[in-house]
């Protein structure tokens, strides 16, 4: 699978640098270590985009391509920390700038220490930049080092690009349709993280803290390769899941509440976002039934239009009618359908989006509009799908409602055809449910 990737990485290097201007140099930085305390640090995690071109798993390090000619194009040079014993026997083992290119696909390979040089004599005489200025300082003052020095020296023939591109607009519209290897990754990841939402079900039950269900997630990310979240956790019992980004995780789940879990794993960089909601005990009362039936209407209503040519707003507009007409139904709402749509009443109990893109982060790049239109859905591309209600414990409605939060969230994947659940191993139906804790 790695080497696979690693290819498919030199591919996407290809396809960048052919979409282009002629005679462009592209920069791309890695990720770098963050201090968490002292002189310690955070568990390393790879830029996305520098993850999607190189594969390179280690940190401080810099990509440079160009399709200029005078470089032999495609070409792709990689700055990357060398080898040191000492260092390593700290830190751990480094690829070090030999094997880098023999593993990884690049053209040349040189020592981080020299990036400055390294850098004014690769970006001479190229007429565009590609570059994601704002993403990281350290590297922006880096650009404008070199940039500087390259202004500074027409009478040694030096010249500095005429203009800089921003290469976010050409990287992240090829990250947003995903390849084979990427759906084979992400459905991995998506079967992992449903074995995981499965025995959280399954651990389940009154007296029980929310973090219990936490580690029983994280530790089945992990047995089944997944080291990492893609997130922080969400485990919500009662009114906690009225908290949309809740993750104290640190309450004792009550006999008779409903608890939200909203986790997913990591897998070589891809996620997955899943969320469930169901009862503490394995059963849902009568008022969490009709709550909870409305919230999963919804969802298989709007995913019907989850198929080439529709959009996100048409699966919102869905959405949004089949609730609000639920909450009228239920007495929740009075009026009119009509009226509370345009009027936006349903905000109070359900305030956020249908969905958002997915892949090597978990709220993934990509525009949502093209040309100032809502951007139809393609082969390709892999979203969210994640209506859901929340009735705070102080809501102005019959009491049999309040502190009821109810989110059911699955990974979906455009086809040709119309569309592929990735998630849909992990039950949803209020019988699949009770049936899944019952054992």
């Amino acid at each position: 699978m790695i080497n696979a990737y690693i290819e498919r990485c030199e591919q996407r290097r290809q396809a960048l640098l052919a979409a282009m201007l002629p005679n462009s140099v592209c920069i791309v930085p890695a990720s770098t270590l963050v201090t968490r305390s002292n002189d310690t640090e955070y568990t390393f995690r790879q830029d996305s985009d520098f993850h999607y071109l190189t594969g390179f798993p280690e940190p401080d390090a810099v990509l440079v391509m160009s399709n200029s000619e005078v470089w032999g194009s495609p070409f792709s040079a990689l700055f990357c920390l060398a080898k040191d014993p000492l260092a390593e026997i700290w830190h751990g083992r480094r690829i070090g700038t030999e094997h880098a290119v023999d593993q990884f696909g690049f053209s040349q390979c040189h020592n981080l220490d020299d990036i400055e040089v390294g850098l004014t004599s690769y970006i001479d005489g190229h007429q565009h930049l590609y570059y994601a200025r704002g993403h990281q300082a350290q590297t922006d003052t880096l650009i404008d080092d070199v940039l500087a020095i390259l202004r500074d020296a027409p009478k040694q023939s030096k010249q500095a690009p005429e203009c800089e591109i921003d290469l976010r607009a050409l990287l992240h519209e090829m990250r947003l349709f995903k390849d084979d290897d990427e759906i084979a990754l992400m459905r991995q990841v998506a079967s992992i993280s449903c074995e995981a939402h499965k025995q959280a079900m399954l651990m389940s039950e009154p007296g029980k803290n929310e973090f219990h269900l936490e580690a029983q997630l994280h530790y089945s990310f992990a047995l089944h390769g997944a080291k990492n979240p893609a997130y922080s956790t969400i485990v919500g019992g009662g009114d906690n899941a009225c908290i949309l980004h809740y993750t104290n995780n640190d309450c004792l789940l009550q006999d008779g509440d409903l608890v939200l879990i909203d986790a997913g794993a990591e897998l070589l960089g891809y996620a997955a976002d899943i969320t469930r909601t169901f009862p503490v005990n394995g059963h849902f009362s009568t008022a969490q039934k009709q709550l909870y039936q409305l919230v999963l209407d919804a969802q298989l209503a709007s995913l019907a239009l989850f198929v080439p040519g529709s959009t996100f707003k048409a699966a919102t507009d869905k959405a949004v009618e089949v609730l609000t007409q639920g909450l009228l139904d239920l007495g929740i709402l009075t009026g009119t359908l009509q009226d509370n749509i345009a009027e936006q009443h349903y905000r109070q109990f359900f305030m956020h989006g249908i969905g958002h893109w997915l892949g090597l982060d978990v709220h993934d790049v990509g525009n949502y509009k093209v040309a100032n239109q809502d951007r139809p859905f393609e082969p390709g591309m892999v979203m969210t799908i994640e209506p859901g209600l929340y009735i705070a414990a102080d809501a102005d409605v019959d009491e049999k409602w309040r502190g009821i939060g109810i989110r059911i969230e699955d990974n979906i994947l455009i086809t040709p055809q119309g569309y592929e659940v990735l998630t849909a191993e992990v039950p949803k139906s209020i019988s699949e449910i009770e049936a899944l804790m019952a054992g």
